[in-house]
C-alpha cells in the first residue's frame, strides 16, 4: 500500500502538477530518498558503482552489501527511515513542533488521521506553508520504488515464515512488539503519503477552477 500510494503520488505530480515548483520540490524528495540509500549502503558495506541522483528518474546502483540477509532490507527501505527522521527534525528543531502527530491505533483510525493533520494547517502562518511544500513531495521521499521493492519481497516473503515459525513461540512476546511497531511505522508513512494526496488533488482543483474562471472571464470580455 505504501508503494501503491507513493506511485499514485508521483502520478499526480508529473500528470496535473508538472510546474517548475512542483519539479524542483520533487527533486527535493527524490534527493533525500537516494541519500537514505547511499547512507545505508556506508552503513551496510554496500559499494555504491553508479546511479544518478539528479536524472528525472533519481537511482543509486551498489553491490551486495556485507551486511547479509538484513543489510538489503536496511537499504531498499531507508527511504522510509531518511524521509521520516528528516521529517521529524524539521517539524522539532526547525517548527519547534508546530504540527503535532495524530494519534491512531489501527486501519480506521489511520485513514482518518491525515484530516486531523491537514485541520493543523493555517494559512496565515509560514509553518503551514513550508509544511506544504514539502508534503507535495513526501511521495518521492518516503515512497519505495520498483527496484527497492524488487529488492527485498524475498526477505518480505522469508520473514512472514520467520513471524509464523512456531520456533519463536517462546519469544512471542518480543516477536508481537516488534511487530507491532513495524505495523505503527507503516501507518505513520501512509498517512504522510495520503497528506501529500489530498494536497495534490486540493491543489489540482483549484488551478483548475482559476483557469476556467479565467477562461470564462475571456469569454465575457470577448
Amino acid at each position: 500500500m505504501i508503494a501503491l500510494l507513493g506511485y499514485i503520488s508521483n502520478w499526480l505530480n508529473w500528470r496535473y502538477l508538472n510546474y517548475s515548483v512542483v519539479r524542483l520540490l520533487f527533486y527535493v524528495g527524490a534527493f533525500l530518498h537516494e541519500i537514505s540509500h547511499i547512507i545505508f549502503c556506508r552503513l551496510t558495506g554496500a559499494t555504491i558503482t553508479g546511479g544518478n541522483i539528479f536524472s528525472r528518474k533519481p537511482h543509486v546502483i551498489h553491490s551486495k552489501p556485507k551486511l547479509p540477509f538484513i543489510g538489503q532490507l536496511l537499504i531498499s527501505l531507508a527511504p522510509i527511515i531518511g524521509g521520516l527522521l528528516f521529517l521529524f527534525l524539521i517539524n522539532k528543531y526547525y517548527l519547534v513542533n508546530y504540527f503535532e502527530i495524530p494519534q491512531f491505533s489501527d486501519w480506521q483510525s489511520a485513514l482518518i488521521a491525515p484530516l486531523s493533520l491537514l485541520s493543523q494547517i493555517n494559512l496565515l502562518d509560514w509553518q503551514s506553508w513550508l509544511m506544504i511544500l514539502l508534503f507535495l513531495n513526501v511521495g518521492a521521499m518516503i515512497g519505495p520504488s520498483l527496484q527497492d521493492l524488487k529488492n527485498i519481497w524475498p526477505i518480505m516473503i522469508i520473514l512472514l515464515f520467520v513471524k509464523c515459525s512456531p520456533l519463536l513461540e517462546e519469544h512471542s512476546f518480543f516477536s508481537t512488539l516488534c511487530f507491532a511497531r513495524l505495523i505503527n511505522l507503516s501507518l505513520l508513512v501512509i498517512i504522510l503519503i495520503l497528506t501529500n494526496i489530498i494536497i495534490q488533488i486540493i491543489l489540482i482543483l483549484v488551478i483548475r477552477y482559476l483557469s476556467r474562471r479565467e477562461g470564462w472571464k475571456r469569454t465575457n470580455v470577448l
